[in-house]
């Protein structure tokens, strides 16, 4: 006679060692002991007798029961032996519980990390340790949904006002899930479901001041300023040189061959990933033999004030703007890439494909092939020294007249 609810929940031990079994159907029984009631399941799989436990009662009810029974017949229906189904069913779901997000996104960092500039390294891993680790990061990746990456992480950012970098963590977050699904512990991205769900940012360009005289006097605010010699250096070379600010404080006194007047910046700390060659004018030389008594010893060229083992911060360039009284929207250390840009085309009338080349933006041949590193070297030291003697009269306030772009 098949088992109904009220029975099942009124049976009570009668006192055997072994406890007693009540049966219900298709081999599914109730077994009752001193310690509690057990489903049980009684099959045969290659000759042989086997039991398959489905759980304890109330928390298992005689529907669910019945339910898991019907299951378990029809793997044996199909060949599969259901205890064996079993095992590796709780076995993969403790390998999925232990490939928690932060485990498989710090695997992620570990094996992609030659692609990657070690600051690179270190801003991405921080964004993951403060933004996302401790809101998903104890979570079974493959448990994750698309709403658990835009509630807990990208909508608290976007509360804080950073949208940009709402948007720069879920394109880390969606490296970390297809590094995931390349080693089979997820089947797709999730993020990509959150397209168009993020706020949108407004893009702007950095703050840049490319009006001659007020780039003389920006000049003469950088020469009389007095901070610590590294980043008194750093600021006088930045407009030299205009590369990008953590090409520069990153910079490395290997990198550079002051008699030859040149700087080779490693494919891995550029944007591109393609070594840059940086011609040295006159000028530049100058401040970098000056500062070469100060941080020649060790490994960066602009090292931390704190510890010689970093180097610069990321903000002191731009601190000392500040400091001089140039707020964040009229000059940014990244604005002096406009600031060249823009004088060297429309003032010096250099020619815009040596301008882009020392760039470092990708100029391309006729056949549209990308030019290399040494492409147009001797035309570009050349600019790069009239660049600099152009800020030198600047500086000392003289007008330089606009010159005519046919001379070139």
């Amino acid at each position: 006679m098949a088992l109904n609810d009220t029975r099942v929940r009124q049976l009570k031990p009668l006192g055997a060692a072994s406890g007693e079994k009540y049966a219900d159907e298709r081999g599914l029984y109730l077994h009752v002991t001193a310690t509690g009631k057990y489903w049980r399941l009684n099959y045969r799989f290659a000759g042989k007798q086997k039991t398959l436990a489905l759980g304890v009662y109330p928390d298992v009810t005689l529907l669910k029961a019945r339910a898991k029974r019907d299951e378990a017949r029809t793997r044996l229906a199909d060949g599969i032996d259901p205890g064996v189904a079993k095992r590796e069913e709780k076995q993969s779901k403790s390998e999925a519980a232990a490939n928690t997000f932060e485990k498989v996104a710090r695997d992620w960092l570990a094996k992609t990390a030659n692609k990657r500039a070690a600051i690179t390294q270190a801003k991405v891993t921080s964004w993951l340790e403060k933004d996302v680790f401790p809101f998903i990061g104890k979570l079974p990746v493959s448990t994750i949904r698309a709403k658990d990456v835009l509630d807990r992480v990208a909508r608290r950012m976007e509360l804080r006002g950073i949208h940009e970098s709402a948007h720069r963590i879920v394109q880390i977050c969606s490296q970390v899930f297809r590094y995931a699904v390349a080693v089979g512990l997820v089947e797709r991205d999730v993020t990509v479901d959150l397209r168009g769900a993020l706020a949108a940012v407004e893009k702007t360009s950095y703050a840049a001041i490319t009006e001659p005289r007020q780039v003389g006097q920006l000049l003469r605010s950088i020469h009389a300023y007095g901070g610590h010699p590294t980043a008194v250096a750093a600021l006088q070379l930045t407009p030299l040189v205009f590369v990008r600010p953590g090409e520069l404080r990153a910079a490395e006194w290997a990198e550079i061959d002051l008699d030859a007047a040149e700087w080779r910046i490693p494919a891995s700390r550029m944007k591109m990933k393609v070594e840059h060659l940086v011609p040295l004018s006159r000028q530049a030389v100058e401040i970098l033999r000056a500062l070469h008594p100060f941080s020649g010893h060790g490994r960066y060229v602009f090292p931390s004030i704190r510890t010689g083992e970093r180097c610069m911060s990321e903000n002191t360039i731009n601190a000392a703007l500040r400091g001089m009284g140039y707020a964040k929207e009229v000059m940014t250390a990244h604005g002096f890439r406009a600031t060249a840009r823009t004088l060297m085309d429309e003032v010096l009338g250099e020619r815009v494909d040596l301008i882009e080349h020392q760039l470092a933006h990708t100029v391309k041949d006729p056949n549209g092939r990308a030019y290399n590193r040494t492409a147009h070297l001797p035309a570009r030291r050349e600019m790069m020294q009239r660049w600099s003697d152009y800020l030198d009269k600047l500086r000392i306030g003289a007008d330089v007249i606009p010159l005519s772009k046919a001379r070139h």
